[in-house]
């Protein structure tokens, strides 16, 4: 009995062809593969492959991989190599998929030219945002750590503000922070409270600016007040030297008595204190001077030798307070003073410390940590006030004592009729002509 189905039944027209069980040695022709192409057109509806019909059994002829084999050659006449022949991986240089030429099969076209314009433009936008970012975080940085304690707003009586604007720089004898082995060294003595060691006025305006010493001893009426922390009035205590305002109510007083006295209006305050002043210095490596005469005095330390120099913390603070060294205590002291803090402001803002970040972020730390401003100073008030005083130790500017006409009691008589010149003259932002000692 057949036990082929029906469909298979015609043993004899099966032929010797391998496979279907057959017994025949030739092999059967390699399976159609769907992305082969076979040549020759297409034949008719229900024909699976070129030339006649196809066999029994519905199984269409195999093409031929090799040249001379039997079937239809595998050659659509576009020069297609399957790579059978040669052990060519299907798909590699040579064969289908890859660029014809020499090589193991691994070469690759020519790598395309880097685009240079867009990667210019990142790097630029990357560079801009690192420095936007790290300018926004140091400001911010910078900004919460200045000392706004002086609110200029409880001064009373207060005069007209004028052009430009008028900072009063003092700088306070503070030993605050400072151990008894700092206070031995820097010669400062162990007197409790604080007064006031130096006071200034720096006028920034459009027509150069002026650095103006108000000496300590200078005769002047406290006028009557409102007590920074009672809030309560207070009569005025007549003729006194400038620095017993400091002493009796702080900044607050110091400033209605200036204003009083002047007629000026001081539109921010900033204090520094022994420490700050000596630690702004080091952080800077040191501030050169040039220093015209010898001198010395045990009181503040100071023992210089004429000629150019770079002074470090400590001798900074003894130059700035040396006064019993000079015949003119006061006004000497004031110059010295004028002559290092413009110094210092210039050392503070060269391309060297701003540009360093190893010495620009210990020198603001320094700086802001020591300094006490009102409430209205902003960062961009503070940079205004070092980039004037730089301005005026370059020449740009103008500094000089507050006038003055004689002395009485040991205090200090300004010059009322130079005085009111100097200050029409820094209210309507002139060129001052006025000229002190």
């Amino acid at each position: 009995m057949n036990d082929w189905p029906e469909g298979f039944s015609g043993g004899d027209d099966r032929g010797s062809r391998y496979g279907r069980g057959s017994a025949g040695a030739q092999p059967e022709g390699a399976r159609v593969m769907r992305q082969v192409r076979r040549g020759g057109p297409a034949g008719p509806p229900g024909q699976r492959g070129p030339g006649p019909a196809a066999p029994p059994y519905g199984v269409p002829q195999q093409p031929s991989y090799v040249d001379g084999g039997q079937g239809p050659a595998y050659d659509d006449g576009q020069g297609y190599d399957s790579g059978y022949n040669t052990g060519q991986v299907y798909g590699s240089p040579g064969g289908p998929g890859g660029p014809a030429g020499p090589g193991d099969g691994r070469t690759r076209g020519p790598r395309p030219a880097p685009n240079w314009r867009r990667r210019i433009k990142w790097t630029a936008i990357t560079l801009v945002t690192l420095v936007v970012v790290t300018s926004v975080a140091t400001y911010f940085w910078a900004d919460s750590k200045l000392h706004r304690d002086v609110d200029l707003s409880k001064v009373i009586d207060r005069p007209e503000g004028g052009k430009g604007t008028n900072y009063l720089i003092v700088g306070s004898d503070s030993r605050d922070g400072l151990s008894d082995a700092d206070k031995k060294k820097l010669h400062t003595g162990s007197a409790e409270g604080k007064r006031t060691d130096s006071m200034m006025i720096l006028h920034v305006g459009g027509n150069g600016d002026t650095l103006i010493s108000l000496p300590r001893d200078s005769n002047v009426e406290i006028p009557t007040f409102k007590g920074s922390d009672s809030g309560k009035m207070y009569p005025a205590s007549g003729a006194t030297k400038l620095n017993a305002a400091y002493a009796k109510d702080g900044p607050t007083l110091l400033v209605r008595t200036i204003e009083y006295n002047t007629g000026l209006r001081i539109d921010h305050y900033v204090e520094i204190g022994f420490a700050g002043f000596a630690n702004i210095v080091d952080s800077v490596g040191g501030v050169e001077m040039t220093i015209d005469k010898p001198f010395k005095d045990k009181w503040s330390g100071a023992d210089f030798q004429a000629g150019k120099q770079k002074l470090d913390g400590q001798q900074a603070l003894a130059f700035v307070r040396t006064r019993h060294a000079f015949a003119a205590s006061d006004l000497q002291r004031t110059k010295n003073q004028q002559k290092f803090l413009s110094a210092l402001a210039h050392e503070v803002a060269t391309p060297t410390t701003v540009l360093n970040p190893f010495t620009f972020y210990p020198t603001m730390s320094a700086g802001l940590d020591s300094l006490i401003v009102d409430k209205d100073m902003s960062l961009w008030d503070l940079a205004s006030m070092f980039w004037a005083m730089k301005g005026v130790s370059g020449g740009d500017g103008t500094s000089m004592n507050m006038p003055i006409s004689g002395s009485v009691g040991g205090n200090l008589v300004w010059d009322k009729a130079k005085v009111k010149t100097l200050v029409e003259q820094l209210k309507n932002d002139e060129k001052v002509t006025a000229t002190g000692d």
